[in-house]
């Protein structure tokens, strides 16, 4: 009796728990419908709620019904997402388990019969559901949604001569070379024997993140090898030298960057070397002087460049004041950290290009984001590129300082030596999310690849990739130099990744396309007091999706927290690629951190094939009219030291908060996959493989390595092995692929967050593939302190 009475209890408290879960499913489903929403989980609500109260009535009826409404939940979420594993599982992972608990004896042998169902097994129509679920699952479990499979035909091309040469087993330049490819020619690691790789050496930096470091503290570096030394800069820009065979320390330089949180950010993504040759002269024809005939050039975030001996790390004397550029000069705005040069300049054999990070979001007076060209051995100001001047060239003088706010370029630049060329991915005018003050003069190169004569800093061409930018969809990366086929015969081209998603493909001499991009419509209907361009170039060459985001693409880690996302976007303005920012809020996808963010390209020009790891994370951008918790001036308050959250926009009608689009437990609330690797054939110019990376191991309550595909941050590596590296992804690891086809080949464990890009060279006759593993402040990667070189291990 007391067993039965259990029974009982055990059904009556399963029928409660039911009308609870019906409710809460059946009230946001009503919301849900209220904003034009689907109808599924009101209905499905209401079944769950009925079958509730046949429980508690004790009927069998309840396995018929919930029968039903498992069925449909079945057929809804096929027609919705199709085969594909993780949309159905968050449409599922509810209701389907109820149907099995629903089976169970305590459950079944407890339920009164009903004489309308005398003769018919009670239990059939529901087992079939759970059948059908299960068919469904396992048949999702193997469908590879979101995925190209393919293999790239090898054009096995003979490369031109490179106008930088340089010894193969070296790595001279953040991409290897000036033209940005982050591709070697060494061949010791190949697919084949890539899985006999083993840590070779670690070295610690020491630098961690400091108590008044901003939350952009990151890890970024791409290392140099140059002869038998490997070059590096950590987190406040200290230098170290190490034995690039045994990553033994030969000696450092810290130029003793203070913890202040008036930084946005404290990064160095690397360092240039320059090498004078027997009887250089400088820029004005005299000689060179020889007190650094090795020279290393290190970007300071507080707005100085110093230049080193490569043998000693001592100070070249003959190089700005004893070995020190400053570079606040004709800046008119001076706060420190404001101005930040966090990436590597570029080199050429008289003039160093230097252009740097200009505080997002703040102010628009901010500093001027002008680019200089510097006499590359005394560090005398030859020319300057003022991007918000009319007249772009001038001069800074005691009555003209450099336009504040001007668009900026903060990535490392590339250059071809043969056309004499520097080719400059750019920002946004400050006020980045809206433009309404904006002029002509400092839209003209806004978001735009730029092309300067690097003696004279005169524009040669440049190519706008987003007219009227309220989404600070600037050119996160380094633009990549390849000739490629076409129709016309083989051109010199210019490969520039936008955050946007376009890979947009040009003739690195004229900037006319080669992949065209066309001008298309685009959602119109700024804030008040600004305006929308008509029209945004769409490269034929993307990973953006063509198709708009709908109430189907949302997703969760449970069906209530999927229905939240969709409650969500049908809140926030969307109308596709383009949408204006909103005081109702506007969902921006592509999102502000961008398809591609800092870390690139990599491209094999033998092969013919582009590496690229595009991710997919929508954003939310609301503009916060002026009032009392966004006063219209700064206060005694500093910046944030972040690009997310509520930020200020001074001299603008508004603040804006800008964050990604997250569930209320902090699920993506964009389906998965959100980070992939993937394959462009440069003959065709069209994306032949592509497969989602990355697991959310380190991101998840529950540390289990499933394959989601995941953001990163940093680049790929190609070799003339057949192999492609990557250490970016939010989890911790380093990972090898087939250039050709993207199959993994090995990965191993990292430390902490890998987020930059890995580099590789040759020392004794051993290949070494060697990347930083420091984390990522913002990214929420583990931080520390690690430099890793691998290699083959017999």
């Amino acid at each position: 009796m007391r067993t039965a009475s259990r029974s009982s209890w055990v059904v009556l408290l399963t029928g409660i728990v039911f009308i609870v879960l019906g409710l809460a499913l059946g009230g946001g489903g009503a919301w849900l419908v209220a904003l034009s929403g689907s109808f599924f989980y009101l209905v499905a609500g209401l079944g769950i709620i009925a079958t509730g109260i046949l429980l508690l009535l004790r009927r069998q009826s309840a396995l018929w019904l919930y029968a039903a409404v498992l069925i449909g939940t079945l057929l809804w979420a096929v027609s919705e997402v199709g085969f594909d594993f993780w949309p159905l599982a968050a449409r599922g992972d509810i209701i389907y388990p109820l149907g099995l608990w629903l089976l169970t004896p305590w459950i079944t042998r407890n339920l009164d019969r009903d004489k309308r169902l005398a003769g018919i097994a009670p239990m059939l129509p529901l087992w079939a559901g759970v059948a059908a679920g299960a068919v469904v699952l396992i048949t999702g479990l193997v469908s590879t949604y979101h995925e190209i499979d393919g293999t790239i035909v090898s054009a096995s091309s003979k490369p031109p001569a490179d106008p930088e040469p340089q010894p193969d087993e070296d790595w001279r330049a953040y991409g290897r070379s000036q033209f940005g490819q982050r591709y070697s020619p060494l061949a010791q690691i190949t697919p084949a024997n890539v899985k006999n790789l083993k840590v070779a050496w670690t070295f610690r930096t020491g630098d961690l993140p400091g108590k008044n470091d901003p939350t952009e503290t990151t890890f970024e570096v791409t290392p140099l090898k140059v002869r038998d030394t490997v070059y590096l800069c950590s987190q406040h820009q200290r230098l170290f030298a190490l034995d690039a065979a045994t990553g033994k320390l030969r000696w450092s330089y810290d130029p003793m960057v203070k913890d202040n949180p008036t930084f946005q950010h404290l990064t160095c993504r690397g360092v240039s070397y320059h090498e004078t040759e027997p009887g250089a002269t400088n820029a004005d024809g005299s000689p060179a002087p020889a007190d650094c005939p090795r020279t290393i050039f290190l970007p300071v975030n507080d707005g100085r460049m110093i230049a080193l001996d490569a043998d000693t790390g001592k100070l070249c004397d003959s190089f700005g004041d004893h070995g020190t550029l400053g570079l606040q000069q004709g800046m008119g705005e001076h706060t420190l950290g404001f101005y930040e040069p966090t990436s590597p300049p570029v080199v050429s054999d008289k003039i160093l290009v230097v252009s740097g990070a200009v505080i997002d979001n703040y102010s628009t007076h901010v500093p001027s984001g002008v680019v200089r060209g510097f006499d590359i051995h005394t560090g005398k100001l030859v020319w300057a590129w003022d991007s918000g001047n009319l007249n772009e060239n001038e001069m800074p003088s005691e009555t003209h300082t450099y336009t504040i706010g001007s668009p900026n370029s903060w990535m490392t630049a590339s250059y071809d030596a043969t056309l004499g060329f520097v080719f400059l991915p750019m920002g946004v005018q400050a006020g980045d999310i809206w433009g309404g003050n904006r002029t002509p003069a400092q839209e003209r190169y806004s978001s735009a690849l730029v092309a300067l004569d690097i003696n004279t800093g005169k524009l040669a061409w440049s190519y706008q990739t987003v007219h009227h930018d309220l989404w600070d969809m600037d050119l996160p990366s380094q633009p990549t130099l390849v000739d490629v086929p076409t129709a016309n015969g083989v051109v010199p081209a210019i490969l520039q990744p936008a955050k946007t998603g376009n890979l947009f493909v040009l003739d690195r001499r004229t900037g006319e396309p080669i992949v065209p991009a066309p001008e298309r419509p685009v959602p119109q209907g700024a804030a008040p007091g600004d305006r929308s361009s008509p029209t945004q170039p769409f490269s034929e060459l993307t990973f953006r999706p063509e198709e708009k985001l709908t109430g189907a693409d949302m997703w969760g880690a449970t069906i209530f927290d999927q229905l939240a996302c969709r409650i969500l976007f049908h809140q926030l303005r969307y109308e596709g690629t383009f949408t204006p920012p909103s005081l109702q809020g506007t969902l921006v996808f592509p999102g502000n951190l961008g398809m591609f963010e800092w870390g690139g390209i990599a491209v094999d020009p033998v092969r013919q094939i582009a590496i690229a790891n595009p991710m997919s994370v929508p954003f939310v951008s609301t503009l916060i009219p002026r009032g009392a918790d966004n006063p219209a001036k700064p206060n005694a308050s500093l910046p944030a030291g972040s690009e997310n959250g509520v930020q200020p926009m001074f001299g603008t009608p508004y603040g804006v908060d800008l964050h990604a689009f997250l569930s209320p437990i902090g699920i993506p609330c964009l389906r998965p996959p959100w980070g992939y690797m993937a394959g462009i054939d440069l003959q065709t110019k069209k994306v032949i493989w592509m497969h989602r990376n990355g697991t959310i191991q380190d991101s998840s309550p529950i540390p289990v390595p499933v394959k989601l595909g995941v953001p990163t941050l940093g680049g790929p590596l190609a070799t003339a092995g057949g192999v492609t590296f990557l250490t970016s992804t939010l989890d911790y690891y380093i990972r090898a692929y087939d250039v050709t086809n993207g199959t993994q080949l090995w990965e191993d464990r990292l430390p902490a967050g890998g987020q930059s890009t890995p580099m590789t060279y040759a020392s004794g006759g051993k290949q070494f593939v060697i990347t930083a593993a420091g984390g990522h402040g913002s990214f929420g990667t583990k931080i520390g302190d690690y430099v890793i070189a691998y290699a083959l291990q017999p």
